[in-house]
């Protein structure tokens, strides 16, 4: 059986933050950055996963989604840093592990470069670290979609985007999950979010990051294969894991193989490991 999150919030730069988090206060933290759309939901086996682990796994509600305050957009991918590191010091975490998936890998970009100090090490998954003309354009249409009829009108499309039909009728109780969290998506979280997606330009200067870093993508979430590939190539270090038969979620639709492949990245920082 699954262990439960307790839930709590802090004070961020633009409102509260809800947070969700499994493990002992006293052991290394782990942070959680969902996808554009996403809530900390979709890191409840991950979270329960690391606390077995002998972490402390907290997973953060981005601004506008789940739990925490929709603070009126704009919103920029190093504001989003903040929030993170934001939490933190309300706290009182010196330095952490940092892992973020879509969204929460693009502004994981801007923490490892801006905020290596704060960083034991970072996991970042499925995210690019620029918007390029044709991936930024995406984004106008979910926007006005979004303000016009609230998010809800973007699930179906979303869901069937990041996990592909044939998955969602397979898996009803996933399908209903994300649908209803996706709906429940402020419009102001959305238009924000995927305002500092358009903004995003990190990729100039990734090679600043020096932190211990694996990347993980899914083979099937096309180009970010490619463009995560590229990535590796320009920071030192770095490792990438391709998840078989993954689409954007690959922690949802290949828990399995995307756990073991986290656990690979923890396993010289877990407590009983230190020396």
């Amino acid at each position: 059986m699954m262990t439960a999150a307790t839930t709590s919030t802090v004070r961020g730069p633009a409102g509260n933050i809800a947070l969700h988090t499994w493990g002992s206060s006293a052991a290394p933290t782990v942070l959680l950055a969902h996808s554009i759309l996403a809530s900390s939901m979709m890191w409840e086996r991950q979270g329960a996963l690391l606390a077995q682990h002998g972490f402390r796994a907290i997973a953060m509600d981005t601004r506008g989604h789940g739990g925490s305050d929709a603070p009126a957009p704009p919103y920029s991918m190093d504001d989003l840093a903040a929030d993170t590191v934001a939490v933190m010091d309300a706290l009182q975490i010196g330095r952490a592990h940092y892992i973020g998936l879509s969204l929460g890998g693009m502004s994981g970009f801007g923490l490892g470069i801006h905020h290596a100090s704060r960083l034991l090490s970072m996991v970042l998954c499925d995210a690019r670290a620029d918007a390029p003309a044709p991936f930024a354009a995406v984004w106008n249409d979910r926007i006005a979609a979004a303000q016009s009829q609230g998010c809800q009108a973007l699930a179906a499309a979303t869901a069937e985007r990041w996990f592909g039909a044939d998955f969602l009728a397979r898996n009803p109780v996933i399908a209903k999950r994300f649908n209803d969290t996706i709906s429940a998506t402020s419009s102001n979280g959305l238009v924000g979010c995927a305002q500092a997606i358009q903004g995003l330009d990190y990729l100039k200067d990734v090679q600043r990051i020096s932190v211990p870093l694996t990347m993980i993508v899914g083979a099937k979430d096309v180009p970010l294969p490619d463009a995560m590939a590229d990535l590796q190539t320009r920071i030192a270090g770095a490792r990438l894991e391709v998840i078989p038969d993954a689409g954007h979620l690959p922690n949802i639709d290949q828990p399995d193989a995307f756990d073991a492949a986290l656990l690979r990245h923890f396993a010289p920082f877990a407590p009983s490991a230190q020396p």
